[in-house]
């Protein structure tokens, strides 16, 4: 009796240096940085432009602006968790080619960007970036694009206004879900302090809404962007374009994702859809 005692005080014990390891490390999990000096000078092809903006905390935030020959529109992109725009800026050229420029920031601590990261900052951070697009563009002409971690960004930023349209490729509901796919046995509802929570900001939303998802996706399980889908609110166009033989980061490369996404931009919706 004594024995199966120390037993569960040890399990206990275990478990709890667990949650406080990841409570103390998620940030390391979650937001992949590579950071790159200030004075980097990007190589691309594309032509761009480099753009900065300094917050009242004393974050500096840096993003790239990709400009088409004769743009219709713009896309405001939020890219994924690992890396820095030296691996998402050549991924403008898809938006580019449907005469549409591309503004690409990096998070707090990726690239360029500096900053002290949590989940309100980051949300007000694409807040500033729509704000500046709105200077220069008008709302019906901004599309607002995310990827997988970006997701987490665009959703709400887009349920609190009314672009053209929110697109999302490999989207969650929130983001304790994905981190049960990871490890289901930590209690991430008191222990993650990114929960992102897509499904709230989803039922507020008043544009198009559009999602790409992989089906064999082994980051983002395809059920939680399901259910992220069923909360678009009634009488919305909406449309969920999944790919048998996609997984996560491939999505681009098939005929259907790039013609729909000529659709989206250049066409828009064509009738609502349940």
């Amino acid at each position: 009796m004594q024995l199966l005692g120390w037993t569960f005080a040890v399990v206990v014990l275990l478990y709890g240096a667990l949650c406080l390891f990841y409570w103390w490390f998620q940030e390391r999990f979650i937001f992949v940085r590579f950071r790159v000096r200030q004075g980097y000078r990007f190589t691309f092809k594309l032509p761009f432009t480099e753009r900065w903006s300094k917050v009242s905390d004393g974050a500096v935030l840096h993003a790239l602006h990709f400009k088409a020959d004769a743009p219709v529109g713009v896309v405001l992109y939020f890219h994924g968790n690992t890396g820095s725009l030296r691996r998402w800026g050549p991924l403008a050229a898809r938006f580019l080619k449907l005469d549409h420029d591309v503004l690409m920031p990096d998070y707090r601590g990726y690239g360029k960007s500096r900053g002290r990261l949590s989940e309100a900052a980051l949300h007000a951070d694409a807040e500033r970036w729509y704000q500046l697009l709105l200077q220069e563009w008008p709302e019906d002409r901004i599309v607002v694009y995310g990827r997988s971690l970006g997701t987490g960004f665009a959703t709400p930023l887009a349920a609190a206004h009314r672009p053209k349209a929110l697109v999302l490729e490999s989207p969650f509901a929130n983001f304790r879900e994905v981190a049960r796919h990871y490890l289901w046995i930590l209690p991430y509802r008191w222990i993650l302090r990114y929960p992102l929570r897509n499904d709230r900001a989803m039922r507020r939303m008043r544009c198009p809404v559009y999602m790409f998802h992989g089906r064999r996706d082994p980051v983002v399980p395809l059920s939680t962007a399901l259910r992220l889908y069923a909360l678009v609110p009634t009488g919305l166009h909406r449309e969920m374009i999944t790919f048998a033989r996609g997984y996560h980061s491939d999505l681009g490369r098939f005929g259907r994702y790039k013609r729909a996404l000529r659709r989206i931009l250049l066409e828009g919706p064509e009738h609502p859809q349940a």
